[in-house]
């Protein structure tokens, strides 16, 4: 598994257009082969600044299958008017003896 992360900062005044426009292309991304979650967090210091969190089978998956795919042009349409500037997408691997779970409290 790898976690594919952006840092999503959006042009001022459009945040609740770009989450609209989001609600609508989740599904395409959801829908992809490798796909197996994905999150959106609003940065509390900044509201036009999100953080996309994705989980993909493999980094083939997002590279080239999503990214390669007739779909991401409709994703690109929904979304990528939205930033500015265009976000740094980095992939990452779990680093498997420094993970842990917390407790329930």
């Amino acid at each position: 598994m790898i976690l594919e992360v952006a840092v999503l900062n959006i042009k001022p005044g459009f945040s609740l257009e770009f989450e609209t426009a989001f609600s609508i292309a989740q599904s395409i991304i959801s829908s992809m082969p490798g796909y197996l979650s994905h999150e959106v967090h609003r940065c509390m210091e900044n509201s036009n600044r999100y953080l996309l969190l994705v989980r993909w089978e493999s980094l083939k998956y997002h590279t080239e299958g999503f990214r390669q795919s007739p779909q991401y042009q409709e994703w690109k349409a929904l979304l990528h008017h939205f930033y500015t500037p265009f976000p740094t997408v980095e992939h990452y691997e779990a680093v498997n003896h420094l993970c842990s779970i917390a407790p329930n409290h």
